[in-house]
């Protein structure tokens, strides 16, 4: 029997598409799987089974027409919390897009996908550190989605907007296939070091071994912990993504399983859930 929806769990990260509107440019036979729909009547049985009652949708394509698209969706569909969005950060009519998209209810953030550009110093164009102070003025948050290797470029950054309220996603992809802990563990604590910054614990199981066990995941989920506390962790699916491989529920499982070694009830229901909601602002 499915365990009961609480509406106070939050899935922080979880993703929906349809094909056939073509934006998403990072699509191909190399994640064949997820060639497909994946749309709120997917997610929704999956949600029951694991307990988690509501989610928020992260962007999957560098463009408006699909922020407009899962705005949408969140707009009809009851467990959606709200939309992190795309903008362009570079763009001259930037302050009046935030504008725009911030008159949305349904809009908490915005995510640039740093980890797809050829500059791996993008975060810290002028233009882009000028609207960055805008978002950090406008009270949307700023979802961080980067590789380790981007980690120093983004503690700048973070110096020069040290109002910005920012979650980075997924541990920032470490390399848990191989088990390498630098230098991304000290450039993920020198993040941490900034008060207003939280990190997401999700899509780890896409950058670990086919064959994870809990163990490979540890050490990751170990080091977060004690940089960020119970205060600053967010759970997040990295739904469909983490299909590739795990279930919906032994990606929900697992970081119950690892969290819980570190963190009381009330920790873990920081973590599934008032983080969320206090971090992107949500109603009660």
């Amino acid at each position: 029997m499915s365990a009961p929806a609480e509406p106070s769990t939050i899935d922080s990260h979880q993703h929906f598409w349809r094909v056939s509107r073509g934006d998403y440019g990072w699509m191909g036979e190399h994640v064949k799987p997820l060639l497909r729909d994946f749309m709120p009547g997917d997610l929704e049985p999956l949600l029951r089974r694991a307990g988690i009652g509501r989610t928020i949708i992260v962007q999957a394509a560098a463009t408006e027409a699909e922020t407009d698209f899962i705005l949408d969706i969140a707009a009809r569909t009851p467990f959606v919390a709200g939309v992190v969005g795309w903008l362009d950060m570079e763009a001259d009519d930037f302050v009046g897009r935030l504008a725009h998209y911030g008159r949305n209810p349904h809009f908490l953030g915005l995510r640039p996908m740093l980890q797809d550009l050829d500059d791996d110093r993008f975060i810290l164009r002028p233009r882009v550190l000028d609207n960055l102070k805008r978002v950090s003025e406008s009270g949307l948050a700023f979802d961080i989605l980067t590789f380790p290797r981007h980690l120093p470029h983004v503690a700048e950054a973070l110096h020069e907007v040290p109002g910005l309220r920012a979650v980075v996603d997924h541990l920032s992809k470490p390399s848990i296939a191989d088990g390498t802990l630098d230098p991304w563990r000290d450039d993920i604590a020198a993040i941490a070091a900034f008060p207003n910054v939280s990190c997401k614990v999700s899509g780890m199981v896409t950058e670990a071994r086919g064959d994870w066990a809990l163990e490979d995941l540890a050490p990751y989920v170990d080091h977060v912990a004690a940089c960020f506390g119970e205060d600053r962790l967010l759970f997040g699916s990295d739904w469909p993504v983490a299909t590739l491989a795990a279930t919906y529920g032994e990606v929900a499982n697992a970081a119950r399983a690892l969290l819980g070694r570190r963190f009381g009830p009330e920790g873990m229901e920081k973590i599934f859930g008032i983080n969320a909601r206090r971090f992107y602002r949500l109603p009660d």
